[in-house]
């Protein structure tokens, strides 16, 4: 039987249930409104029970996604401060090479592949990708929650320019999720059908060690 360890904390675990949850909520609310001419989108809007209904959905689901993002920049920068986690997600300049290393292995000029700690290039990759997303839908969607305060402080053309970029950013992070995030995280050959790690915490040894294997091994000098 193999044997597991323990990959992500039941915070971590949480916190990637409520984004997802919050995610899916803010993309069938907010995609139909972007698209509102289009029969489906009038379809989503009436099921949902109305446009106001799902303006309702769409901003609650905005605040409580406001609210999980700040308090996730604050714990994670917390605990690196107290010391209690390293800066695992950081991008270095290894990640670059590390790029460019598979990709001439994927393109069959070298066989040599690159070793991973704890998240490779392309996990730190979306995880900026989130973060910086994030940042724009928040302020943008807090600008047009309070439109007529805004204008007490930037020109009225800020309002119409939220908008825009609300609606393509929000449309740029679903088609980021649905081809970059399930093919990695499910449809992948190495780890489909599914990747349970992050809903269980567990990966096994076996799987850490051909995926993470500078973690690995720095897991078992410990030992």
């Amino acid at each position: 039987m193999n044997a597991y360890v323990t990959r992500f904390s039941r915070r971590q675990r949480l916190e990637h249930v409520s984004v997802m949850t919050l995610f899916i909520l803010l993309s069938v609310t907010g995609l139909p409104q972007k698209f509102y001419t289009s029969g489906w989108a009038e379809a989503i809007i009436l099921g949902l029970g109305g446009i106001d209904r799902v303006r309702w959905i769409h901003r609650v689901a905005g605040v409580l996604f406001t609210l999980l993002t700040v308090v996730h920049m604050t714990v994670s920068i917390g605990l690196v401060v107290l010391g209690r986690s390293a800066l695992s997600l950081v991008p270095t300049r290894q990640d670059f090479v590390d790029a460019i290393t598979q990709l001439r292995y994927y393109l069959g000029v070298s066989e040599v592949q690159a070793k991973f700690d704890k998240f490779d290039y392309k996990q730190k990759f979306e995880y900026w990708g989130l973060v910086l997303g994030a940042v724009i839908v928040i302020s943008t969607g807090l600008i047009l929650l309070f439109p007529i305060e805004t204008t007490w402080f930037l020109p009225g053309e800020v309002i119409p320019a939220a908008k825009l970029a609300h609606g393509n950013e929000g449309l740029m992070a679903f088609l980021v999720v649905i081809i970059w995030h399930i093919y990695n995280a499910h449809l992948n050959p190495d780890v489909f059908p599914f990747d349970t790690s992050i809903f269980t915490g567990k990966i096994a040894l076996d799987r850490l060690r051909h995926e993470h294997s500078l973690e690995f091994d720095r897991l078992k000098e410990t030992e």
